[in-house]
């Protein structure tokens, strides 16, 4: 049913009548004097051919005040559910993440590539949840503040490029990054998804001064070492197989990840990566409600237009009959 978004506007129908009574209507026989006692004024035909006119402008007036009192149709109440949970993926761009030691689907990728494929998959998949992107290495950035639009973060990560941020590693900075714009979530909502393949060599904070503060405020971190274990390069006396991993600090990352409450994954390839985020992505959500909204359909667009035909017929109306007349 249709009902006025601002009924008072009803309480200025008596301002035309008000309006006439304050400042009194003039009569004919008083606005012009005969020059002679025998002549006399005819108004009855006048006032037959004027009789519509105050109707119209009457009728106009309630018109325009019905489309002041904005006429709607509301519709029945909805909300925005989601998880109730906010996430921040904290992605390593050092130099390091450029070695091609990852194997995804039977193919050879850096360790960024694998990165791409797998996490712009897991991100297609968290709708529900508020999404932001750090991007690190000497520096850390904060590149997508937390957002519903997880294509926005998508494209984010998508566009990066390795060494972007500088060629070494800021783990504790880019966990401070992320800390400050999770703490003032509520509690339960506070989770980080660090990736990094290194040591932590730059920055200013340290990983577990770092993570203490994560643990304080309430933020869960999840990571994820990546990086093979073996790789065959080629020598001056023939091939021979490498560690491309001796520098993750595996033993940090696990203290970061316990010290907050949440867990360490270790991802030598691209099947390990893919269970690593299918893990973090089995996290039950907290399902909460969001703000209820009703949508308006407003009406007064009709009772406008007759308003403003109504009140130009009424003002017209005396010089049509008059000129009939």
């Amino acid at each position: 049913m249709p009902e006025f978004a601002w009924p008072w506007v009803f309480a200025l129908l008596p301002l035309p009548w008000l309006v006439w009574r304050i400042l009194g209507s003039v009569t004919p026989g008083q606005a012009l004097r005969l020059p002679h006692a025998s002549l006399s004024w005819n108004v009855g035909s006048q006032v037959s051919t004027r009789s519509a006119a105050p109707w119209l402008l009457a009728f106009g007036w309630l018109s325009l005040l019905a489309a002041a009192a904005r006429p709607q149709i509301v519709g029945p109440p909805q909300s925005h559910a989601h998880s109730g949970r906010a996430m921040m993926l904290a992605v390593d761009l050092s130099g390091s993440m450029e070695t091609p030691d990852m194997l995804l689907g039977g193919q050879q990728l850096s360790r960024f590539g694998a990165v791409e494929a797998i996490a712009s998959d897991f991100i297609s998949r968290r709708s529900g949840d508020e999404l932001g992107l750090v991007l690190f290495g000497t520096r850390a950035f904060l590149v997508t503040p937390l957002t519903y639009d997880l294509g926005a973060v998508r494209a984010q990560l998508q566009s990066a490029e390795v060494g972007l941020p500088g060629t070494e590693t800021a783990i504790g900075d880019a966990i401070a990054v992320a800390v400050k714009r999770l703490a003032a979530l509520p509690v339960q909502a506070r989770v980080l998804i660090l990736l990094t393949d290194g040591v932590n060599n730059s920055g200013s904070i340290s990983p577990q001064d770092a993570a203490r503060a994560a643990k304080a405020a309430g933020v869960r971190i999840y990571t994820i070492g990546i990086g093979a274990n073996r790789l065959v390069v080629p020598g001056l006396f023939g091939d021979r197989v490498v560690n491309p991993s001796a520098d993750l600090d595996a033993d940090m990352l696990t203290y970061i990840a316990h010290e907050t409450g949440g867990q360490f994954y270790r991802a030598t390839d691209g099947s390990q990566l893919t269970d690593a985020y299918r893990a973090i992505d089995a996290l039950e959500p907290m399902p909460q409600q969001g703000r209820e909204f009703r949508l308006h359909h407003e009406l007064f667009r009709l009772p406008l237009a007759l308003a403003g035909t109504c009140l130009l017929l009424g003002l017209l109306w005396p010089r049509w009959k008059g000129a009939g007349a």
